[in-house]
């Protein structure tokens, strides 16, 4: 079952694309998070929603919030794909052990191997205050991201 609004996020440090590793808990007191998993690098439906968040990133990147878009690619996979897409943003590797933040927040789906598209907001106090989350095949409404973050 996917954490819920109002539950703690779960702490995590994963490598980005550029092999630093991000900590969530490091943006405790500072900024307000989207987190953002998706399934697969390179797949139709995953490229057009993060290429539709690089077209209007001021939204989900700014001084008070960070975008941290994660799925179960290897570090070097990422890399590639942010250098294609021209991503601007973190794109973390919940490589290995495979799937463990994805599975922390109640999405990773065992069968596949990768996690579904499911995004939480949390808060400057580390508590999740928006979440939703779609089946692989059902592409993320961004608009809905924005209208929560203006709530939060």
């Amino acid at each position: 079952m996917a954490i819920e609004i109002g539950e703690l996020a779960p702490d995590f440090t994963l490598k980005n694309q550029h092999g630093e590793e991000v900590t969530l808990s490091s943006f405790k007191g500072k900024k307000k998070v989207v987190l953002l998993f998706y399934p697969f690098s390179f797949t139709g439906i995953c490229t057009g929603e993060l290429c539709g968040i690089r077209d209007d990133l001021a939204a989900f990147q700014n001084d008070d919030v960070e975008l941290l878009a994660l799925s179960c690619d290897s570090q070097f996979t990422q890399r590639v794909f942010a250098d294609q897409e021209n991503y601007k943003f973190p794109l973390l590797s919940d490589f290995y052990p495979h799937g463990a933040v994805a599975a922390a927040y109640g999405i990773f789906d065992e069968t596949r191997g990768c996690a579904v598209r499911g995004t939480f907001i949390i808060d400057k106090e580390g508590v999740v205050r928006w979440t939703i989350v779609n089946g692989l095949g059902d592409a993320r409404n961004i608009a809905e991201y924005k209208a929560a973050l203006a709530t939060i």
